[in-house]
Order: structure tokens, then sequence, then C-alpha cells
């Protein structure tokens, strides 16, 4: 296959005999590359080579003026806008979000050759009339807003001037001088030819140029389009030539030079749906594998096209070990480099830090990036994990930097630079940066990480430069803003791979593709929304005015993303064109309507063919978890037993085995992380506590309204005490914790009163307060010892009667308690605080006879229905004839359901089986 360039050199080479007094214009500098190739190897002896321009080169050299850089060019802009007799100017952080936008119509205007005047006065007339009203005056607000859209063309012309008077401009500016300059310009290169390849879509300045030399006769244009499109008077690729060939007076005079009739040779076109992103980028692989096999590893003129561009990071995970020669024109941008993410949280954490401290999750958060491990960590002391570990302890949702430092015992100097106090100045700031990139330097080099200090020098680099700005512009004066630089600047930069430009495999992006040809092309993410990128319109001007004044729309995007897809597929022989077979709002629309121009063109459908690739998926049956109880298992069971099975850890097998299992005998519990809020657990315990402080001193006395009146008095004091216990300070009562402190003090006030109007009725004396207990078990079917164990929450007398009491923050309602059939207890879980009040019971009447007590639950949320006493009752729905003593005869009932529950547990061939939840 002879390329488009090789047949351009050919030409000119046949009409010329030589290169000399050239001058080369293309659409990109990567195509400079392989016209260089192509005339070395179509000359036989060495010559000077010819001058070699990208477009935006060329004009550059005309103008004489070099492109600002993006951040340059915002600055001025705002410098400009500071320039203006507008009131309550923004800030450079809100400037910056509408800056950008501005930039890009400025840029647009001046590419196009506007009268920017007539422009700026009908946007804002538009403005005007957006905003009229029948009130006589308009509002400040509405009238500061069209007082901006007026003074636009002062800011315009403020702006090119700042530029301008340092000699430098943005693109449109550049443009709109070179037009200016041209005349001079022809006069001094007279004598050199110009050759101008591979052009489609021209901005007004660009045509105006080109044409211009044109006319000069000492100059030649080369297209790069196939006459099947040319000739197609409403195909999308040959949109902008075939406009060219009707209003350039050139053209009248001149046939277009370099028209191919390539496209409707025999191809093979694989048109593959392939579902989500990541499974694009497998393919391309698995893909490339094939190919490799098949050829040795030498892939000759293949291209990955990648058109949506962040998927160049998973397919370089995806490319196989088979292919020898790779080359990446694209550059791996530096924003997804994991010290962009380091580098990030730290501006976040003083970002978002609060009068009252550093919000735990940003800590966290920080504390969990890698190169905070290898910043903090030592030989001695993983720093990071034991911060972590105290954090998550003491529940600190908010932490000063006295209280960071005093969570570790050692002095750790740089503990202090990443956690300063007050926050710093901008310029402050980056010192900070500076000084961790200079110790995270040494660390990698002790690491021998070369690829991480290549990416560290370049976040180096943008410090520095960082720095710089800030000496030069006072505005950056808070950290947002800088934030809002760094992130700028980061996103302009990129890691460029080494690689050879001509040989092997070749991954580039869409633009990069330009007056290329390659026999394999396999063209990713071919969805609507990434090609053609559909109707985004990051612009303040209309889309009437747009169209009024000549300037591009989406319409005109559409007609430049289908030649770039068209003209990629001219010459080559073997194309793939893969999908996302799942669109959304992120990764693109439906199939793209090129795909389906294709199919239903009659000359090429033939070549095609459709499928969808989906990943081999085995899909199993879900299958009942068992586990098998091997002998290590039965001595983790047989230890659980002699140290004591709790009423809880028995209820925990009744629900699901398999917690049983993991939680209690593998010890396996979730991790520990900050309560922002009061856990379920953590409120009890509290309600728990209070409630033992209060009654301490109660032990052996009857209760009396008098007590109880006095006892209210402290209530607010312990339980202000016990949040500090779990919450390692008080002012954490903000917000949802405010309002759990006030349901507890509720709940036990409540409570409080509920005794004092028992003890009026009864006589109450308390026994006990959270008495542990153990008792043996005797089963003679298991051969080593088991023990029930447990903490009484209350034992006290009803006059005269022994009552057991256990305290529960959760709701509990009477038929929870209230068993009609001995079985359930073991069976279900729903009667599991029945089970653990017998449980209860049984332990306390250890070695007693002839007893007769009660045992029963106060439930805070349901103390409305004060004592739940536990009942033995004749059927489900009964609802007389409950009997709420426990006697030696109800404790043999439950004996026998308890120690089914036990030998089931112990029995080396009763899986545990998980139960659904």
């Amino acid at each position: 296959m002879q390329s488009f360039l090789e047949q351009v050199l050919s030409t000119i080479y046949k009409d010329q005999g030589s290169f000399e007094n050239t001058i080369f214009v293309l659409p990109s500098k990567r195509a400079g590359s392989y016209l260089k190739k192509g005339i070395a190897k179509i000359t036989q002896n060495p010559i000077f080579a010819p001058i070699i321009y990208s477009i935006e080169e060329f004009v550059s050299e005309i103008s004489g003026l070099s492109t600002a850089t993006n951040t340059q060019q915002l600055f001025e802009l705002y410098y400009a806008y500071l320039e203006q007799p507008e009131k309550d100017q923004d800030s450079f952080l809100d400037f910056s979000k509408w800056g950008q936008t501005l930039l890009q119509d400025f840029n647009e205007i001046d590419r196009y050759l506007i009268d920017e005047k007539s422009l700026f006065s009908n946007l804002s007339a538009i403005q005007e009339i957006n905003h009229w009203y029948l009130a006589a005056e308009k509002t400040k607000m509405v009238q500061d807003y069209v007082n901006f859209w007026n003074t636009l063309d002062q800011l315009y012309h403020s702006f090119n001037k700042r530029l301008l008077k340092k000699d430098i401009g943005h693109q449109g500016l550049v443009y709109r001088k070179a037009n200016e300059k041209l005349k001079d310009y022809i006069l001094a290169q007279k004598h050199k030819r110009h050759v101008f390849i591979g052009f489609n879509a021209l901005n007004t300045a660009e045509s105006t140029i080109i044409q211009s030399i044109l006319q000069t006769g000492n100059a030649d244009i080369f297209w790069d389009l196939d006459s099947y499109f040319l000739k197609d008077q409403i195909h999308d690729a040959g949109y902008f030539i075939r406009n060219h060939k009707k209003t350039w007076p050139y053209l009248e005079q001149h046939a277009l030079k370099g028209i191919s009739s390539s496209f409707i040779q025999d191809k093979r076109i694989e048109v593959i749906g392939v579902p989500k992103n990541i499974s694009q980028t497998k393919y391309i692989g698995s893909l490339l594998k094939q190919m490799a096999l098949n050829t040795n590893g030498k892939l000759s003129s293949t291209a990955v096209v990648l058109n949506d561009e962040s998927l160049l990071n998973p397919l370089l995970n995806s490319i196989p070990k088979e292919i020898e020669k790779i080359n990446i024109t694209m550059g791996f941008p530096l924003d997804k480099t994991s010290f962009k993410n380091f580098f990030n949280q730290f501006f976040d954490l003083y970002v978002h830090k609060q009068p009252h401290g550093w919000y735990y999750k940003n800590i966290l958060s920080f504390l969990s990036d890698p190169y905070t491990h290898l910043l903090l960590n030592d030989d001695h002391i993983a720093l990071s994990e034991v911060l972590v570990q105290e954090i998550t302890t003491h529940n600190l949702s908010f932490l000063t930097r006295h209280q960071l430092l005093s969570l570790i015992k050692i002095d750790y100097p740089l503990l202090g630079t990443l956690f300063s106090d007050p926050i710093p100045s901008p310029i402050e700031f980056i010192q900070h940066c500076l000084e961790i990139t200079a110790i995270l330097k040494t660390k990698l080099q002790n690491n021998n990480n070369s690829l991480a200090l290549e990416e560290l020098y370049r976040f180096y680099g943008i410090f520095n430069q960082i720095a710089m700005i800030l000496q030069e512009h006072e505005f950056i004066n808070d950290l947002k803003s800088l934030q809002t630089l760094f992130q700028e600047l980061v996103s302009m930069e990129t890691l460029d791979f080494k690689g050879d430009p001509i040989e092997g495999l070749q991954i580039m992006g869409m633009l990069e593709s330009r007056n290329l040809d390659f026999e394999t092309v396999i063209l990713s993410s071919v969805n609507e929304g990434i090609l053609p990128a559909g109707k985004s319109n990051n612009s303040f001007i209309p889309f009437d005015l747009k169209r009024n004044f000549g300037l591009p729309t989406f319409k005109e995007k559409d007609a430049v993303y289908t030649y770039h897809f068209y003209r990629l597929l001219q010459r080559a022989k073997h194309i793939y064109l893969i999908y996302n077979t799942e669109p959304d709002v992120l990764e693109g629309g439906e199939r793209s309507r090129l795909i389906t121009q294709l199919l239903t063109d009659e000359n090429i459908k033939n070549n095609i063919t459709e499928y969808v690739a989906v990943p081999d998926i085995k899909v199993e049956p879900e299958k009942e978890i068992r586990i098998q109880k091997d002998q290590a298992l039965l001595q983790l069971i047989q230890g659980h037993a002699l140290k004591g099975f709790s009423p809880s850890s028995l209820s925990n097998y009744i629900r699901n085995p398999l917690d049983f299992y993991k939680q209690n005998l593998l010890k396996i519990n979730d991790l520990p992380e900050v309560e922002e809020t009061v856990a379920a657990n953590t409120f009890g315990t509290i309600i728990h506590d209070t409630l033992e402080d209060l009654y301490t001193p109660l032990i052996g006395k009857f209760l009396n309204k008098e007590l109880l009146t006095k006892m209210k008095g402290q209530i607010e004091g312990l339980v202000q005490h016990h949040f500090a216990k779990s919450y390692a300070a008080i002012e954490v009562l903000r917000g949802k914790n405010l309002i759990a402190y006030n349901v507890i003090l509720k709940y036990i006030q409540s409570f409080i009163d509920y005794e004092i109007r028992e003890s009026e009725k009864h006589a109450i004396k308390i026994l006990g307060l959270e008495q542990k207990m153990e008792i043996a078990l005797s089963f003679p079917e298991i051969d080593y010892p088991v023990h029930l164990k447990g903490k009484l929450d209350r034992i006290d007398e009803i006059d005269g009667r022994l009552r057991i009491i256990d305290y529960k923050s959760g709701k509990v309602l009477a038929n929870q308690v209230e068993i009609f059939d001995w079985t359930i207890l073991t069976e279900d879980y729903k009667y599991s605080k029945a089970f653990q009040l017998l449980c209860y019971a049984l332990m306390y009447t250890e070695g007693k006879k002839d007893y007769e007590i009660e045992a029963g639950i106060i439930s805070f949320k349901n103390l409305s229905a004060g004592l739940l006493n536990f009942a033995v009752k004749s059927s489900k729905n009964s609802r007389s004839g409950k009997n709420i003593a426990i006697t030696p005869d109800t404790l043999s009932d439950f004996t026998k359901e308890l120690k089914r529950l036990v030998l089931e547990i112990c029995n080396p061939n009763i899986p545990f089986i998980e139960k659904e939840v």
C-alpha cells in the first residue's frame, strides 16, 4: 500500500526533481515525521532536509508571535478584566470558572477574522432582550449583568493589547496578526515553494493565508480525500473540500490534487460491540495478541486509535507481551498519576479545613495514600497506621493539630509540616509541597523507583512554576485558587513515552492520525457523544449568532469527525470498529451514527461483519455455604465452650450459624470505623453505664420517690461522662449526636419516672447490677467441659419475688418474649430475647431449689409497655392464661432445648450451614 504522503512526495519529485527551496505545511507535527521518512526513501543522494511546519508553527512564523500557554492567557485576561470599570468584580477563583469559556470565544472570533465590534454589539443586545421585563428600572444585579456584556468589546481589546506587549498571543490572535503580516511574509519568501498537504476544515484565517500563497503561483496544495466522498454531495466527509472547491478562486482554475479512489476497494470491516470501556481495551488486547502470533510479534502498519483517550492506561495494561515494538504518541496524562491524587488530597486537607479542625474522613483518606505511608513510615514505626488506629479508637470526628501530634509518643517534625496550623498562605503551602517532594525523592531513590521519580520530577517543576507565578501575581491569595491553578497546570502536562514513531504498533488519538495511513486500523469507543462529540456548547455566543457570523457550530464539528473517521478507513485493508454496547452519560451514547452510515452504504456494506463480543463468563449456580467441622474447627469450638457460651453468641448461632462461625469462633469482626454519629451499640452502652452508676448506691435498698427524684439530678452529668468515654471530646455533640444525647437523657428520665410510679405501687429492692455469672453445663454426650456465661443487667425483688431485668435500647415487643412451643426458642431468631432471659435465669438459679422467679425486658423504645415479662402461653394467639413464673420445671424444659442447641454446635458431623437472614 502506498500511503497518501508517499503519493504526494512522488508527485512533487516527479514534477520538481528535488525538494530544495520547498516549505511543507501539514496539519500536525506527527505527519512531519512520516514526511521526512518518505523524503529519505524517495531521494537517492544526501540532501538538506526541507522546512516542515505544522499549520500552527507556520502561522506563528508569519505573525512573529509565540502562542501563550493557557495559564498565561487566563492571567492576562483576568488582569484585563480588573482594568474594566465594573464594580464588585469576581475573585480569580470565580473568574476562572467562566474565563476559560470567554477565552475560547475570543480565540474563535480571531481565528475566523470576525468583526468583533459587530458581534459583541449583537451579543449584548441579545442579553438585554433576554433580561427584559416590564419594570421601568432594572435591579442592580440585572443591570450589572447587562453592563458586563456591554463591556466585552473593551475587555477583548484590552486583553489582546496585554498579550501583544509581551509578543505572545492566544491562537486566534496569532492567526489574525499572521493575516495582517501575510504580504510581508510572501515578499520575503518569494523564492520558496510552499506545499500544503492534507488539509480539510480550515478557519477563515488559515483559508485566507493558504489562498493568498497559492495565488503567487509558486505553491501547491494536496487534499487527502477519496473521490467517493467528493462526488457524494451530501456526505459529510467531503463537506469542507467540496465547499473549498466552490468558493476558492484558485480551485476554479486548478484541479484538486491528491484525490484518491481506494475507499470502495476490497477491505474487511468488523463492527464489534463490547460491554463497557475496560472490556473494549481487553478485547483490543486479544486482537493484538492474535495478530502478533500470526506475524511473529512484528506488527507493521497497524494503529490503535483511541477516541476516548482516558482508555490509554487500561489499554497499556492489556497489550500482550508478544508485541515487540510499540509507539505511543499521546503521552500519559500527569493528572492520571498517583502523585496527582496525593497532592490533591494534601490540598483538600486545608481547603476543607473547618474552624474546629480537620474532618476525620479527609485525614484518613490522606493517611491511607501510599505516598503518605512512604513519608511517615520507617523501619521502626508505621506512623500513618498508628494515627489511623488512634483516630478510629477514640472516635475523633474533628482533629486539631495539637490532637494529631499528641496521638503519637515520638517527635516527628514532618508530621507538623503535613498538618500545620494556622492554614498556610499559598506561598507557604508551595514551600511545604517542595519540602515533601524533596523527602519523597530521597525515599524513592532508596527504593530505585525510577518511574515514580520521573513523575515526581514533573510535579517538582510544576511547584517551582507555581512559586514563580505567585511572586508575579498577587491575586492568587487563597488555597482554593491555588488548587485550581495546580489542577490546570497538571492537566496540561504529559509523560512522554519513548518509542519508534514509524515502526511497530502505533497507539494514538484521532487527531494524531491526520495524513497517516495504516493497513490495519482498530478504533475504540465509536459511540455517539465521543465520535462524533455531539452538541457540546461551551460558548457564550448563541447558535444563531454563530451561524450568522460564520463561526463553526456543532454541525461543522460533526463534519470534522466524519472526515477523520472516513479518512482513516480510505486506504486501510483491515478495520475493527469497536463500540460500547452499554451507553451511559460518562461513557458515550449509543452506537455511532457513522457505523450506521457504513452499514447502509450499498457499496461497502458487503465487506462488513457485525457481532457482539462478550467475556467468557461461567455462571455457577449459587451453592449453599457449608463449613465442615475439621479437627482445627472442633478445637476452636471446644475452646469456646470452655471459655463459655454467652446468650448473645448462642442467639447469633440461631440467627445464622455462619455468623457464629465467623464472629464468635474466628473472631472476624467488622473493621473499626470512626463513629461520626452514635452507633446503636454505643447508644446502648451509654444507657447501661449511666444506669449502673445511678443505681449502684441503691444496692440493698428499697426504691422510693425521694431517692429516685434525687437521682434525676445526676443524669445529665453521667450521660456526658459516658459520652466522653466513647468520644474523645464532648464537643462532638452537634447534629445527630446532639439529638442522640437528648434522646438518651429522655429515655433515662422517662425510665426513672416509670420507676417512681412502680415504687409507689410495689416494694422494689435492688439486689445486684451488671452481675457476671458463669455455670458449668453437664452434658454426658460431650466429653469436654461446657460453660454458660453472661452479665445480668439487674436483679431485684418486687413484693418479695425475685426478678431479673435485661435492658434493651432497641424496640422489643411483648410477643417476642412470650413462647407457646419450646422448640421455637432455638429455631426462630424472633424469640432470641426470650432465649437470653432464660439463659440468665438458668445461671442465676444454679444450686437453688424450690424457687419461683420472673424475668423481663425494659425496652427503652417501648417504655410505655413497661416491663415485658417472659411468659409461657397455651397458643400463639392466646391472650390469657400467660404464666410469667420461672420455676424448676420451666428451666428443665428450657435446658432440653439448650442441650439440643449446644450438642448441634459441638457435633462434628453437623456442618455450619448458612441461613438466609
